[in-house]
């Protein structure tokens, strides 16, 4: 598998089947540094947008992918921050209309979606997905931690009046953490907000893979399932519970458990130990730590994951 700077995949991913990622940003600079991320705790958080990476190069690669394989249900502008800080995110979504079929979305968290240019950018966009999580500044502040700058009132205003201009499909991701915004009561003051906003589609998702703070906990599928009904349109659970049954998905998973299985590491250093993304390794680890094949150790702020031995349900490490 060829190594890419800016293109990872294509993934298997619950909603958007086999999607080729775009990565814009360096490791970890968004505007929030959510207590779920995936990809642990942000580095770089920032309002400060500019051209992360050259977005000649990324075009680049994206022309030499569609000519070498060019097979995806979604080209996803995702990865390792939020793909909205790129200034020019705007140029790669209307190259990716102009030279494909294949539909272009965008995973944003909509913190920046109270400028105009970044909506107008975002509109280029066949499907974007937005984030809301928080009812107020109070539990944005524990669950997102945003940037110092930002107010909750932008989120949602910002969101709303993209709403208004966007003529594609806008998905709302509702991101739930057990204790900290999984009541009835909490689910409903968000369920009221989204409502506000009108998106086509409402997803729910929880901790599934291992989080950025090890507090995060998730809510189990019944919990999730039942929450459903408090928005409109009725809202999806996209927590991938269950583990996937994609080829590619199985071979990757081996090929990690395999490596676990001789010592113990942490995601970046699988990530480079097969050219893979942090987003490819961090769903393969979220699957095995589910099957508990895997266990994740934390130590001095890092995280470890080793094989779970067949003898011993602790696996500890030196």
């Amino acid at each position: 598998m060829e190594q890419r700077k800016y293109l990872f995949g294509p993934v298997p991913s619950r909603r958007f089947r086999r999607s080729l990622g775009v990565d814009l940003t360096p490791y970890k600079t968004c505007t929030l540094d959510c207590v779920f991320c995936q990809l642990g705790r942000t580095t770089n958080k920032t309002l400060i947008r500019e051209e992360y990476v050259s977005t000649d190069e990324v075009i680049a690669e994206i022309k030499e992918w569609l000519k070498a394989d060019g097979k995806a249900d979604y080209v996803t502008l995702s990865g390792s921050g939020e793909p909205t800080l790129h200034t020019r995110f705007g140029e790669v979504l209307e190259f990716i209309r102009a030279n494909s079929e294949i539909p272009a979305a965008l995973l944003t968290n909509g913190t920046l979606l109270d400028l105009p240019e970044v909506r107008e950018a975002a509109a280029l966009a066949d499907v974007v997905k937005v984030s809301l999580s928080a009812w107020d500044q109070a539990s944005y502040g524990w669950v997102n931690r945003p940037h110092p700058q930002l107010k909750f009132i932008q989120l949602l205003e910002g969101q709303k009046a993209f709403r208004k201009q966007f003529r594609g499909e806008l998905w709302l991701e509702v991101f739930l953490v057990a204790g900290m915004n999984s009541t009835p009561l909490d689910v409903g003051r968000i369920a009221a907000l989204a409502g506000e906003i009108e998106p086509d589609r409402i997803q729910l998702n929880t901790v599934v893979r291992p989080a950025a703070e090890q507090f995060a906990a998730p809510l189990s599928a019944e919990s999730m399932s039942s929450l459903c009904p408090l928005f409109h349109p009725t809202a999806e659970v996209i927590a991938e519970f269950s583990t996937e049954k994609d080829l590619r998905l199985q071979v990757n998973k081996e090929t990690i458990l395999s490596m676990l299985q001789r010592r113990p590491c942490t995601a970046d250093q699988i990530a480079k130990g097969f050219g893979m993304h942090l987003n490819e390794v961090s769903k393969y680890l979220g699957n095995l730590v589910q099957s508990g094949q895997v266990c994740e150790e934390r130590k001095n702020n890092t995280v470890y994951y080793a094989a779970v031995r067949m003898d011993s349900t602790n696996y500890a490490h030196e």
